[in-house]
């Protein structure tokens, strides 16, 4: 039988809201299904931060029902068709209290005037809002160092916000309705002063009813563990739930990582803590398990018998464009490919999990990683990308942006073929590629 190349091409662009497809999963929705949803108590939920944590488990679905006469594959594939969620099942999960009038939702995104959430953050939050998946009652606050005021805030907000779905009427209208729930307060991520001082703004805007508070830390890691605590003793709700979520990289390693979950547990509860990868929310990636073990014309074609070599190529057409203080403390190793390509590799060679349930999904996942071959130093290419001229337009090199240290040899650009030691993929490179300014056309090779 002949083989053939498969390559996923995931896209770079902002995850929104496009398409006619409701049913397509995405960044907003994500946060919604995901960390909003609050009908029922954290302590009636059990392991419910399991389903919720893509890092550990990457697709996230709805337990399929089961029915009886049915073999286990049919219940899975119905299983992962039935978690693509309508816009009716959006709003509903974000049914936060039985009493809407009686609650409220403040969702504080700190790190506000960040590329992240400028990028994501804000129109993601802007698209559940125009399909009616916040409640009645809710407040965003950004909250970081610079100095802003509302009305900036709501300008620099603006710029980024569009209507990407099939129901584009008064877009206009419920652009200006949202930027109006929208505010700033500038204070330091270590300052358990700046934060009461949020803390009393958030009351004056709850009006009294029971407040639930949603901080999401759009912030270098190094200053998790400050915002954290000065969230957990300032700013937390009183009679309401607070969650926290953490955006990735979560420590350089598997030591950091470790030390960084102790840390977070000495403010915050595992329930309230909720790590995100935000690239997992992606339509396609997050579409990839739908189009395995729900195509029965896919599924037996899933291994080494009918695929050659699989590619997992992320490109970006930008630069660091000041912020190479982050980037060049991880590269594009750390940035992209231990975590991004990585996930994506293990949903796509996975075995069937024996259901839905999201350690069933994890464990799956972790027997494609112990079952990989040690990396080998032969097996990777890194580069960084130069300076050169097109169109009569010059285009920097990652060592002339200024905030990236002078002789940085922190590779922008990373090549590396993995091979699965098991019977489906055995022999089988997974080909996994990343860099940033490709465009540029130039890269200057470090090994």
């Amino acid at each position: 039988m002949a083989t053939h190349s498969y390559s996923i091409l995931p896209s770079s662009s902002s995850s929104s809201i496009h398409g006619q497809n409701h049913q397509r999963l995405n960044f907003s929705s994500y946060i919604a299904k995901r960390v909003l949803p609050a009908k029922v108590s954290f302590h009636s939920r059990r392991n419910y931060h399991l389903n919720v944590v893509l890092m550990q488990d990457g697709a996230v679905a709805t337990p399929a029902t089961p029915v009886e006469n049915e073999t286990p594959f049919k219940k899975l594939r119905d299983g992962f068709l039935s978690s693509v969620p309508s816009t009716q099942e959006f709003k509903e999960a974000a049914s936060f209290d039985v009493s809407k009038d009686e609650s409220t939702v403040s969702i504080t995104v700190v790190g506000a005037s960040g590329d992240l959430a400028k990028k994501k953050i804000f129109p993601a939050l802007f698209a559940l809002y125009y399909e009616g998946c916040l409640p009645k009652h809710f407040t965003i606050f950004g909250y970081a160092r610079s100095k802003m005021t509302d009305a900036e805030l709501r300008n620099m907000v603006s710029k980024t916000l569009a209507c990407r779905i099939d129901k584009r009427e008064n877009c206009g209208e419920k652009i200006d309705q949202f930027l109006k729930r929208c505010f700033y307060h500038s204070g330091q991520y270590d300052s358990q002063e700046n934060f009461a001082e949020l803390d009393k703004k958030l009351k004056e805007h709850e009006g009294g009813r029971v407040s639930n508070r949603l901080f999401y830390l759009s912030i270098p890691p190094n200053i998790f563990i400050d915002a954290v605590k000065c969230t957990s003793s300032s700013a937390s709700s009183g009679i309401g739930w607070t969650r926290v979520i953490v955006e990735k990289p979560f420590g350089r390693d598997s030591d950091s990582s470790a030390a960084l979950t102790k840390a977070l547990k000495q403010y915050l509860e595992e329930d309230q803590i909720f790590r995100i990868d935000h690239y997992l929310g992606k339509e396609l990636v997050e579409n990839l398990s739908v189009l395995r073990f729900s195509n029965l014309i896919f599924e037996p074609l899933w291994s080494r018998q009918y695929i050659r070599n699989v590619q997992l190529i992320f490109s970006e057409d930008f630069g660091t464009e000041g912020r190479g203080g982050y980037f060049d403390n991880y590269g594009i190793l750390r940035d992209i490919m231990q975590n991004h390509l990585l996930q994506i590799l293990a949903l796509f060679a996975m075995e069937t999990p024996v259901s839905l349930d999201a350690e069933d999904i994890r464990n799956e996942k972790v027997k494609v990683l112990r079952s990989m071959r040690p990396l080998q130093l032969e097996d990777v290419v890194v580069g960084q990308y130069k300076s050169h001229t097109k169109g009569g337009v010059t285009y920097p090199a990652y060592i002339d942006d200024n905030t990236v240290p002078k002789g940085s040899l922190t590779p922008t650009f990373a090549a590396a073929a993995l091979f699965i030691d098991n019977a489906r993929w055995d022999g089988v490179p997974f080909l996994m590629k990343a860099g940033k300014a490709l465009h540029k056309k130039r890269c200057a090779l470090l090994h």
